[in-house]
């Protein structure tokens, strides 16, 4: 395995950075580098920019609209978004529906719903997790009763990411309680104005909105939203899985926060402590580890080998190097990442802690990332699944 860039690889990163470089507005870069809070309108602006390009929808084939790229161009894109300060794009539409709508949809359901998806018009939610069923998902109550040519849903689901601001929502929904739980399971997509559809905030303890409840009564879905057969979710839904556990590790964000973790530690006068340096020095082994691992996966997609199966391995090391740094950054900063008022961190102040306005963001993100060995399937149940596939 030569995990070295191509020259023609190489000049397409340095094409790349060039644009994005040029392309990103400004505001929503510095908000990006300094962990601020970023509005759905910057979010939006950003997916635009990369929509009309084209480039939003970075792994998707040429048939359906995508630039067609090699798995590596689009790590080495990905990477230099997230070095240069852009948006995590939202993945729920282009990275996890999408290639179920592509692999498994209609030609109808195709031209219907996956323009939107690549020009960034149509925010997407994901309704998966329902309170009793998270990790345990075949145990979802959310049902969906047929009735001639349309359903009607009942249930509700929850930590729904950024569902405030959906317009469609995928879902898992209980079509049939005969045999295996995960036989009954089928995919739906809904509008999310459709009457009956309720939002309710969860505020977390960063103080922020970014996940809910979403409640279903008696609401009617036309049947041409379903995807694929009826009691055959359960199949798209893992191969929608597998995409999001990819997606978590997100060993770009972790290189650009590690810089970030570096530059605040020597503006805080810790970074020469040598015991300090050596948590640095054994995150930063860890993160280049993390991106051998990813590496792997595209050097086995490049030459035509099927990928290794260790989506649960990368969400599982993925997720916890993210949490790693939050804890670095926190150490780093001592006293200075405590004051936490959202306020106050909008505005660029913290009343008696001057000259740290650097460190406000720090206590949010740290409370913010205890949830990521969670979702996506926690990482006690990823290694169960790790076991079982190398021990049979």
């Amino acid at each position: 395995m030569d995990l070295a860039f191509t020259p023609e690889e190489q000049a397409f990163r340095e094409e790349a950075r060039a644009w994005v470089r040029s392309s990103l507005p400004s505001d929503i870069s510095h908000k990006v580098l300094n962990d601020l809070h970023l509005t759905r309108d910057d979010s939006q602006r950003w997916a635009k920019i990369l929509g009309k390009k084209g480039w939003l929808v970075s792994g998707w084939p040429k048939q359906f609209g995508g630039p067609g790229w090699t798995a590596i161009q689009k790590h080495l894109f990905e990477e230099e978004c997230a070095l240069a300060g852009a948006p995590r794009i939202m993945p729920f539409g282009p990275v996890m529906v999408a290639p179920v709508i592509q692999a498994f949809g209609t030609p109808e359901q195709h031209q219907r719903f996956l323009p939107g998806i690549a020009s960034g018009e149509v925010w997407w939610s994901q309704g998966y997790s329902e309170p009793g069923s998270g990790s345990d998902l075949a145990s979802l109550k959310t049902r969906a009763e047929r009735k001639g040519d349309k359903y009607v849903v009942n249930g509700q689901k929850t930590w729904t990411t950024m569902g405030q601001y959906g317009e469609w929502i995928f879902c898992l929904v209980r079509t049939s309680s005969e045999g295996k739980p995960q036989t009954g399971i089928s995919f739906l997509l809904i509008d999310m104005k459709s009457p009956g559809v309720s939002v309710r905030p969860i505020i977390m303890l960063d103080g922020k909105h970014e996940v809910n409840e979403v409640f279903f009564d008696n609401v009617e879905v036309p049947v041409e939203n379903l995807i694929g057969e009826e009691n055959k979710g359960w199949t798209y839904a893992k191969h929608l899985l597998s995409h999001e556990r990819t997606n978590i590790a997100d060993v770009n964000r972790a290189k650009r926060e590690l810089e970030r973790l570096k530059r605040l530690a020597k503006a805080e006068g810790v970074y020469n402590d040598t015991r300090f340096r050596d948590e640095v020095a054994k995150l930063d082994v860890e993160v280049v580890a993390l991106e051998m691992m990813v590496l792997r996966v595209l050097s086995a997609e490049k030459s035509g080998k099927n990928s290794l199966d260790i989506a649960g391995l990368l969400k599982i090391r993925g997720s916890e190097l993210q949490q790693r740094y939050t804890e670095l950054m926190m150490l780093a900063a001592g006293p200075y990442s405590l004051p936490f008022i959202q306020e106050a961190m909008e505005a660029g102040w913290q009343g008696d802690y001057v000259g740290a306005a650097h460190c406000a963001p720090l206590a949010g993100t740290y409370f913010n990332y205890r949830k990521t060995t969670i979702y996506g399937g926690s990482n006690e149940v990823q290694r169960n699944i790790v076991s079982q596939t190398v021990l049979g």
